[in-house]
């Protein structure tokens, strides 16, 4: 009884399945791919090529389980390349642009896509769901609007797209790093303490917020490195405490000389939903190794975006434990960073000998 409920399931899912592809439903497309036994290919549902028969069908669930089978991707419809989860994405973004506040599934309605696959597409593309890239830019609104010295936050919530001051209240801490009324006000009353210590890259300064490490910098100067610190947040109160940051102070010397080791510190970064999916890119480039604007900007599905990459990278607060030094351009040269070119070089060449220790 078992084996025959289990085979009119799947027999009801092939059925469903290839009625999908028949039609090209949209909705179905990146949720399995089809393959053809008599060419060897597989396809994405949506596919524009000549429909197959129905029994030289197979279907998988997912590209790689096509390919574990033996199957190669179609070079038409070309169902592993991210420009397809890209362009999906970027429907999207279109449309919640424009209403930050449309659900996901009345999104993926307006796309012609399921939500589970818009839902992918999303993480494939941008590292974040459809939620947290709509708040992102709903809280960018909320930025824009307290900019004027005269604006309200009342205006400036509605504005963007808050129904309400207690979901802006539930959401703001843990994306602007405070309070809206502290954010419109420069950070009025947050503390944020400091410390300097020596390091291998000369002198280093390492700040924190109640939540987090919020900078860490490395100069010639203790004096240029606080004057920036209390530029960055012109209205907060900046303390020197030694004690308290002792830890984290051990933390990024540990991983100076071990760029492998983990950094288990809480950080407070407070950026953009796009320099969140940079940073995220960059600590994914292993030690020892380097990669180009171009190939970052590629890996987020945004190939003519490598300007961007490096925006983002000179904005990095946090040295080291984002790694923007293993960001190089095109040729190969080291080009700018934001403590220095030559403290770039001896971060590369420390980790290129780390990296060989570990192999041996």
């Amino acid at each position: 009884m078992m084996a025959t409920t289990t085979k009119s399931a799947a027999t009801l899912q092939s059925e469903l399945r290839w009625q999908a592809v028949l039609q090209r439903d949209a909705a179905a497309d990146g949720r399995f791919v089809y393959a053809v036994r008599t060419t060897g290919i597989y396809c994405r549902v949506t596919c524009a090529s000549r429909r197959p028969r129905q029994e030289n069908v197979e279907f998988f669930s997912t590209t790689d389980a096509a390919r574990r089978a033996g199957y190669r991707a179609c070079e038409r419809c070309r169902p592993d390349a991210p420009a397809a989860d890209a362009e999906v994405v970027a429907r999207a973004c279109r449309l919640l642009h424009e209403d930050a506040e449309c659900s996901a599934a009345d999104v993926a309605k307006q796309v012609g896509i399921s939500q589970a696959r818009l839902t992918r597409a999303f993480k494939n593309v941008l590292g974040v769901s459809v939620k947290q890239y709509a708040m992102a830019q709903r809280l960018q609104r909320f930025r824009g609007g307290l900019q004027t010295p005269k604006s309200k936050i009342t205006d400036a919530m509605y504005a963007a797209g808050f129904s309400s001051s207690s979901r802006l209240y539930e959401s703001a801490p843990s994306k602007l790093g405070m309070t809206p009324t502290k954010y419109k006000r420069g950070g009025v009353g947050e503390l944020i303490r400091y410390t300097t210590a020596d390091s291998s890259l000369g002198r280093m300064l390492v700040a924190a917020t109640t939540k987090g490490i919020c900078a860490i910098a490395f100069g010639d100067s203790e004096g240029a490195l606080v004057r920036d610190l209390q530029q960055r947040f012109a209205k907060a109160e900046i303390a020197r405490d030694e004690s308290s940051l002792a830890e984290a102070v051990r933390a990024v010397t540990e991983k100076l000389r071990e760029p492998a080791r983990a950094f288990a510190l809480p950080l407070d970064l407070r950026a953009t939903a796009f320099q969140q999916r940079v940073w995220n890119a960059l600590k994914k480039i292993p030690v020892g190794e380097t990669r180009s604007y171009a190939a970052v900007a590629k890996s987020l599905g945004q190939p003519t975006a490598a300007r961007a990459v490096a925006r983002a990278c000179a904005g990095n607060p946090v040295a080291v434990v984002v790694p923007c030094h293993r960001v190089v351009a095109g040729d190969g040269s080291l080009a700018g960073y934001r403590w220095g070119v030559a403290r770039k070089k001896k971060l590369l060449a420390q980790e290129a000998d780390a990296s060989c220790r570990i192999a041996k």
